[in-house]
């Protein structure tokens, strides 16, 4: 059995910082930043995007993120 990590650089929504991202998969990574599980999307450009684990009869609030000024900042 073999596994391989891959590494990569990108923007982690959750710390809002420019960091390596790990992925044991090629769906989910890791923000070695904040330590935050990450999803990565791809619809013409590559996203990664918090995994939201949610507990059965409740349903998830994600906030909206803005480019380039962080969280919540106009």
């Amino acid at each position: 059995m073999k596994i391989t990590a891959e590494i990569v650089n990108g923007k982690c929504p959750t710390c809002n910082q420019l960091s390596i991202l790990v992925g044991l998969t090629r769906e989910f990574y890791r923000c070695l930043t904040c330590g935050s599980d990450l999803h990565q999307h791809i619809n013409g450009k590559i996203s990664y995007l918090p995994a939201i684990n949610v507990p059965p009869g409740t349903k998830p609030f994600v906030r909206d993120w803005k480019d380039n000024n962080g969280p919540g900042k106009g």
